[in-house]
């Protein structure tokens, strides 16, 4: 539903933000800028800014977690779910969830980072995740609204990165928006069902919602004005377009699919601006998403101590698939001799 977005213009021209000042080797940083001027991709051997490996190493883990700790609302769903149909697909999406995880990792750490850095950080409550994972799912309707909305969001979100100028960011992007959008139908498709039930299943459905409608407009991040690395981002090619645009556009998309399902939006202030042939809407509460982002959402230490206590328990899995590819190396080097 949001794959048209791979088709939206750049909201600037890289050469039309300005250029912060730089304090590398002026020879290097010429041609990394001629590079980011010519829209060309960077790749790990190449030359690069600190800030800019900095900026991406946080960036792309930060996503990395998000995939990894959004597996949680939904997984506790699998044993619960309506259907075998419904099971077999939430397994896939999860599934899905994890492998997103791995593609984001592994091209972290073609900038130089490790995995187990990256992890600490997250366990440690250092690295941020997106906050609306620290909120509950509390019915079906829940699962599908994550899939609808969340999923939504996300889509918007990441299609631009498919054109990031950090190669392995952006290639592992494409096949990220694609699973995603099987996603973000699955649950439509499971919502639209819903609706078709029970006045009580439509309520279900009403009732998430509006819980997740406004956390959802959050994802995005804060306002511009309010976003002070939003520009060299912007700059160097990484983010394509702003918080707030995509937040607009992210409205203009769903209201009419709120309308085929047969849901009110939780906005009372969501109406169409002919003169601006955009949806106006809302204001968002953002002292909750800082809460939420600061740790003190609703679900915030139970997601982390479920993550943490995961890591924990797989630790002899990945001491197994160490010693096993210690002995095919051992194996390989005899066989060489």
């Amino acid at each position: 539903m949001y794959t048209q977005s791979f088709n939206v213009q750049d909201a600037a021209s890289l050469k039309s933000v300005p250029q912060t000042p730089s304090h590398e080797d002026p020879e290097f940083q010429a041609r990394f800028d001629r590079k980011i001027d010519a829209d060309s991709k960077i790749e790990p051997q190449d030359w690069m800014p600190e800030a800019y490996r900095k900026t991406l190493v946080r960036q792309i883990s930060q996503h990395a977690h998000s995939e990894i700790v959004g597996m949680l609302p939904e997984g506790n769903w699998i044993s619960r779910a309506p259907s075998l149909k419904r099971k077999a697909i939430l397994i896939a999406k999860v599934q899905d969830e994890g492998g997103h995880g791995l593609y984001l990792y592994s091209a972290a750490e073609t900038l130089g980072t490790s995995r187990d850095q990256m992890l600490e950080g997250l366990h440690s409550g250092k690295a941020k995740y997106s906050s609306i994972f620290n909120y509950p799912t509390l019915n079906w309707a829940d699962v599908g609204v994550v899939g609808w909305l969340v999923d939504g969001a996300a889509i918007m979100n990441q299609i631009p990165l498919c054109r990031c100028s950090y190669g392995p960011y952006a290639r592992a992007m494409i096949r990220v928006c694609k699973e995603e959008s099987f996603h973000q139908r699955q649950g439509y498709e499971a919502l639209l069902v819903m609706m078709q039930g029970t006045a009580e299943q439509k309520a279900m459905v009403q009732d998430a919602v509006n819980r997740f409608w406004w956390k959802c407009l959050a994802m995005f991040g804060p306002p511009d004005s309010d976003s002070p690395h939003s520009a060299q981002g912007m700059r160097w090619g990484i983010k394509r377009i702003s918080n707030d645009d995509l937040r607009q556009k992210f409205v203009d998309a769903t209201v009419p699919q709120a309308k085929v399902l047969g849901v009110t939006l939780p906005d009372p202030e969501l109406k169409w601006n002919d003169e601006r042939q955009h949806y106006d809407y809302g204001s968002i509460d953002w002292d909750e998403f800082w809460a939420t982002v600061n740790g003190n959402g609703p679900c915030n230490k139970e997601r982390l101590a479920t993550r943490v206590k995961a890591h924990n328990d797989g630790q002899w899995v990945r001491d197994a698939a160490l010693a096993y590819a210690r002995k095919q190396q051992i194996a390989a080097r005899k066989e060489a001799a």
